[in-house]
């Protein structure tokens, strides 16, 4: 029977916390204990103690039916808004691009082999793609990955293509798509992640001449016609080289 260091022990108590806490969402705002329990296959007293030490924190705070969000995530979510919150300028300039093409503008950046959603506008039309600000999906296609990857070393790659349906054999077809879109400065996508969603993206680039950041359009395939296509990838382009030019300097200062 392996025998787990203190470190190992430590690094699993945070793990499990960090369970608990994702289990609390706009739908579910309160959770039980029982909830917890039931969702994580803890023991109950497990449960409690991790519960009681998040409530000590302020991560959580009870109430008659459960625990919700305690008032000691707000100073970290105040902290997180304002590090990733996009400027005025860029959130008009989306809001601006969705009511001229009336698809839904997203921006995302790479974490390790997903990409994240760090800002959105949603389409006007009743029939639209949305994804929730903070969502990961993942890289192994779409338009917006393909032009985020373009810096990618080949190990990360060989990662992604790994966590594919398709296998390790996929990163041949992800060096194909990243280098296509590296000559024509956008990428698009048709059905690649999921069936009847398309996209059309344009790389956001930093000082250092590396992609940072990537600006799409998406929604149903149907409206992304060829001329559709065309139209959005040259207003893209225009938007993302403007920002580039700027300087994308938030939330992304660091990496830039």
């Amino acid at each position: 029977m392996k025998v787990e260091t203190a470190d190992q022990q430590g690094v699993r108590s945070v793990q499990r916390a960090l369970d608990l806490l994702t289990l609390l969402t706009a739908e579910r705002p309160i959770v039980t204990i029982r909830e917890f329990v039931e969702a994580t296959g803890l023991a109950k007293t497990t449960v409690i103690r991790l519960v009681s030490t998040l409530e000590q924190a302020g991560l959580l705070w009870a109430t008659t039916g459960g625990y919700m969000a305690g008032p000691g995530l707000w100073r970290w979510a105040h902290l997180a808004q304002r590090s990733w919150e996009l400027p005025p300028e860029t959130q008009r300039g989306m809001r601006d691009l969705a009511a001229r093409q009336r698809e839904t503008v997203n921006v995302y950046v790479v974490r390790d082999i997903y990409r994240v959603c760090i800002a959105q506008q949603e389409s006007p039309q009743p029939l639209r793609h949305v994804v929730h600000v903070g969502d990961e999906l993942p890289l192994w296609a779409g338009a917006t990955a393909k032009v985020l990857l373009r810096d990618a070393s080949p190990s990360l790659l060989e990662r992604i293509a790994r966590s594919s349906p398709y296998g390790a054999g996929h990163v041949r077809r992800l060096r194909e798509w990243i280098d296509e879109a590296a000559v024509r400065g956008y990428a698009v996508s048709h059905g690649e992640r999921e069936e009847g969603l398309s996209a059309v993206a344009a790389p956001i680039v930093g000082r250092s001449g590396s992609v940072v950041a990537a600006l799409s359009l998406s929604g149903p395939t149907l409206r992304f016609t060829d001329a559709r296509v065309e139209e959005f990838a040259a207003e893209l382009r225009r938007i993302t080289r403007e920002l580039s030019e700027r300087g994308f300097d938030h939330p992304l200062g660091m990496a830039l």
